[in-house]
């Protein structure tokens, strides 16, 4: 068998083993699904956002915590300047009030000297000057007027809402790592043409050198192989660089170590579209409609201001004896407390907030016009991207059938080098073309898929 018969077969053989499998939409590449996996470990921005979730979660346990009772321990010591005590009239009253009080206990008549052997019982002070209390007081909300209500509603919705945009941002990060990888597959695909490109070029050369010696061709044939080979090392050259790159942006999005990532061997693999005619409501929409309804709670919660409190109070104190003569030990009582006006301040905030609601509104009219335009976007870039690879693949039998009759012209000297260089060349660029066209078709999928909101990972 010719020889160059043998390398085409070997050519053709590759490209068969790089060429995809059609695989169902939702179906990756296991090494790909653990690069997303350490993608969405790895992420910053999700982390932060896990962190506002978990500060919505504190929002409502702080709005339920208003309805748990206060309880305050108190203790001061203070020193007056002297004791407190009632004036000097009102004590010869009591004093006179309780010698009259003993005189008729005793039997003795009204006008009759008050007895000398008999002790008098000090006026005690109002409030003597060294005080030391210490006592316990009890605060304990029973209707907040709905305020805390709304205010928890609306903290559940905030973090339904922040926990829908960590999905859409997953999302965007699986996004742009099968992205990458299939770049890099891309890439993996061009060296092997550029392998196969290398071995037809030596083969060349070979006859061309047997030609020169045997005066069937001239020294200007070898620098146009060699012009050739120049063209091909510029291009394993840009392969290189190209590689170096991608290996740095996957290890910028995966965290996955440069050594790793030089090992991969990546395959592009057509994706099909069956299976995904169903639409599902994006994350994004979610998140704000969740947003919308945390506003709408916020505007109640301010209006609610002006429905009344009920709250509980208690005091219990612990030490008696420095007590004045008008303090209690203990009380407990409830109260009510209602807001009449507040300067118009509870329904600008309403106002406010029901304006935010607005916004989300349009937003979220916005998101769904956009995104199904993304979905025809990316209908219309697939069917162009099957078309394309049904032209690529009749490039490429008519490539392979021209190169293998220009070389057998060639070699019975009815065809010019060139004209090989240029059926080579031609060879090269159909499966590389073919490559390119498969990279397309996971493109408008993988959108198709994320605009449909039906991507998985």
């Amino acid at each position: 068998m010719n020889l160059n018969k043998v390398i085409l077969k070997m050519f053709l053989t590759i490209i068969a083993i790089a060429l995809p499998s059609v695989i169902t939409a939702q179906q990756l590449d296991p090494v790909l699904q653990d690069l997303i996996h350490k993608g969405l470990n790895k992420s910053h921005q999700l982390n932060s956002n896990r962190i506002d979730a978990e500060q919505a979660q504190v929002d409502q346990q702080l709005a339920k915590s208003v309805f748990l009772p206060k309880i305050t321990l108190n203790g001061s010591f203070v020193r007056l300047d002297d004791d407190l005590t009632l004036d000097e009239n009102t004590q010869n009253l009591l004093m006179a009030t309780q010698k009259l009080v003993i005189k008729e206990a005793v039997g003795l008549p009204f006008n009759s000297p008050f007895p000398s052997n008999i002790p008098l019982e000090a006026i005690p002070n109002l409030q003597n000057k060294n005080i030391l209390k210490s006592s316990v007081d009890l605060d304990w909300v029973l209707f907040s007027g709905f305020e805390a209500s709304n205010a928890l509603k609306a903290s559940q919705h905030k973090e339904t809402s922040l926990n829908y945009l960590g999905l859409a941002e997953k999302d965007k990060i699986a996004l742009q790592i099968i992205e990458a990888y299939d770049k890099l597959a891309l890439v993996k695909a061009s060296k092997t043409v550029l392998i196969t490109s290398e071995k037809y070029l030596n083969e060349q050369i070979f006859y061309v050198t047997k030609a020169i010696e045997n005066g069937l061709a001239t020294p200007l044939s070898r620098k146009k192989l060699e012009l050739a080979q120049q063209q091909l090392a510029s291009k394993q050259l840009e392969f290189d660089h190209n590689n170096i790159l991608l290996i740095e942006v996957l290890h910028q999005l995966t965290g996955e170590t440069r050594a790793n990532l030089r090992l991969l061997e990546p395959q592009l693999q057509a994706f099909s579209t069956d299976g995904i005619s169903t639409t599902e409501k994006r994350n994004e929409v979610k998140a704000l409609e969740e947003a919308e309804k945390a506003t709408l709670y916020q505007a109640k919660m301010a209006k609610s201001n002006f429905i009344p409190k009920v709250a509980v109070k208690g005091h219990y104190e612990f030490i008696e004896d420095d007590l004045s003569l008008l303090d209690p030990k203990w009380f407990i009582g409830a109260g009510i407390k209602w807001n009449v006006f507040d300067g118009n301040q509870s329904r600008l905030k309403s106002k406010k907030a029901t304006l935010e609601s607005e916004k989300y509104r349009d937003r979220i009219e916005e998101a769904e016009e956009m995104i199904a335009l993304s979905i025809t976007k990316a209908e219309l870039s697939y069917q162009s991207a099957l078309q394309n690879s049904r032209i690529v693949q009749k490039e490429i039998e008519l490539a392979n059938d021209t190169y293998e009759m220009v070389d057998k012209q060639y070699r019975n000297n009815l065809a010019s080098i060139n004209d090989v260089l240029d059926a080579l060349n031609d060879v090269e660029k159909a499966n590389f073309k073919l490559q390119e066209s498969y990279f397309n078709e996971r493109r408008a999928v993988a959108e198709m898929l994320h605009a449909k909101g039906v991507l998985s990972y």
